[in-house]
């Protein structure tokens, strides 16, 4: 059983041991509602193992607030207010304070810029992202990069001399598959697509170097304060996605907390709490776990709606791109959170700091078997189909040791006696690199990326694919 899971954190490498082969280095820049994050990680073009330079991460609520001139684009989950001058800065100053930490040199280092943001919550539609996309490219170039290096090199020419004989740029070209992945035919289906697009990469890249084979199908999930992920058939020699997720997943155990009075009443999360977990023999009531659950929805988001878990989304557009959006909800957009508080309160009164923790595991760890089950009711889990899990409210504590002991299919079997299940620190910024590489063109045949389990390379699918468009 345990064959089928692995638990993985980032491998780390020093800047210098970077300089002396072919590795591509790539920032993953990620402004979300509870932490604004910049992660350098480079990849060694050999092997296709993906390793962690350096970490920076600030919290979003420290953005400073508007000026009187300023207009305000967007929101966070707990109302922090953004304008494109505060997330440049924000992002500018994060950016330049982790390269400075390693010595590395922005020209000569750093190859590739990828931005994302997991803030959707004060946004009326899906297409006003791009407005938050914009103030991050506005805080990289405020940071020194260029904008060649936030976007696809169209030729091997514009690459640095020494990683020219790692790209397939003369045979094929970057057509919006990411890890052999293809996005939703309509890209409105939901706010957060691209982080969904993101971990899906970070996770088939994290597990280069071990026995995994995370290729498709597979399920991913991201549980940062919002909920990311899809799930991807075994269409070759790209597949496609059929089910996407958003919503609520850490803002859930954030509003727990909160309750406790462990952390501030206003803007804090988990993330505050001292960085221990409960023992598995805490003693709790599971019921309180149970009355969580009953304020908490997880299906399949109608049509109709334009917010769930308060990410604007499309039902129609789904429908339209063959795929099945699904999501969890708080009651109605977030209009349960203040119950779940009032339940934190109860769980710290009677527990403490240890029956605390122990709940906000066992309350996450349902949420993943819920989801699992709702795709499963939509026939979306095939025979090979992988399960891949990052994000902060879902790889810490005793989580991943609970969702691999009780996640059950519908034919009360264990999931991990057929199927992998992967843990991933970091899967966004892992799939930065993969996806800097992606739109580069840089892939292994020894060590490939994109395809379905057990099969060969694509290379040659892509190429005669592409011949087959261009004519």
């Amino acid at each position: 059983m345990r064959n089928h899971v692995k638990v993985l954190k980032p491998r780390s490498i020093g800047i210098s041991s970077t300089r002396m082969g072919p590795y591509y280095t790539v920032a993953s820049v990620e402004l979300g509602n509870t932490t604004t994050k910049c992660i350098l990680s480079t990849t060694n073009l050999r092997t296709a193992e993906i390793f962690q330079i350096a970490k920076e991460v600030r919290f979003t609520r420290d953005v400073r607030p508007p000026t009187s001139e300023e207009q305000v684009f967007g929101e966070t989950l707990v109302g922090v207010r953004l304008t494109r001058a505060s997330v440049s800065e924000m992002i500018a100053a994060t950016l330049t304070s982790v390269l400075e930490s390693v010595g590395m040199d922005l020209e000569r280092d750093l190859h590739f810029v990828v931005r994302s943001t997991g803030v959707t919550a004060g946004f009326s539609s899906p297409n006003e992202v791009g407005e938050m996309v914009q103030a991050l490219a506005e805080g990289c170039l405020k940071a020194g990069v260029p904008p060649r290096k936030m976007t696809a090199s169209l030729s091997p020419d514009t690459l640095p001399p020494g990683l020219q004989d790692y790209t397939w740029l003369k045979r094929v070209y970057f057509d919006g598959a990411v890890a052999s992945s293809l996005p939703p035919a309509d890209a409105s289906v939901v706010a957060n697509e691209m982080e969904g697009e993101l971990v899906t990469a970070g996770i088939k890249g994290a597990v280069k170097g071990t026995d995994i084979d995370f290729r498709n199908p597979v399920m991913t999930l991201d549980f940062g304060t919002t909920l990311a992920g899809r799930v991807t058939d075994e269409s070759h020699p790209y597949a496609k996605t059929i089910g996407s997720f958003a919503g609520l997943a850490g803002a859930i155990s954030d509003a727990i907390v909160r309750g406790s009075g462990s952390v501030r009443v206003e803007n804090g999360t988990a993330l505050d709490l001292p960085k221990f977990s409960a023992a598995k023999d805490t003693a709790i009531d599971t019921g309180l776990v149970d009355a969580v659950h009953r304020l908490i929805r997880v299906e399949t988001i109608e049509k109709g709606t334009n917010r769930f878990g308060t990410v604007p989304v499309d039902p129609q557009a789904a429908e339209e791109s063959g795929v099945v959006l699904m999501g969890i909800d708080a009651g109605k957009n977030g209009s349960n959170l203040p119950a779940l508080e009032k339940i934190g309160r109860k769980i710290y009164q009677g527990y403490q700091l240890d029956g605390l923790f122990r709940t906000l595991d066992l309350v996450q760890a349902r949420l993943v078997c819920r989801l699992v089950s709702l795709a499963e009711q939509h026939n979306l889990i095939l025979d090979n189909t992988s399960l891949g899990l990052t994000g902060r409210s879902i790889t810490t504590g005793l989580k991943p040791d609970i969702i691999t002991s009780t996640l059950i299919k519908k034919d009360e079997s264990l999931w991990v006696d057929k199927h992998q299940l992967v843990f991933v620190e970091d899967g966004l910024a892992m799939g930065a690199a993969v996806a800097a590489r992606c739109m580069n063109s840089m892939g292994t045949h020894e060590f490939p990326m994109g395809g379905r389990k057990g099969d060969r390379c694509i290379m040659g699918a892509r190429m005669k694919l592409q011949r087959k468009d261009k004519s």
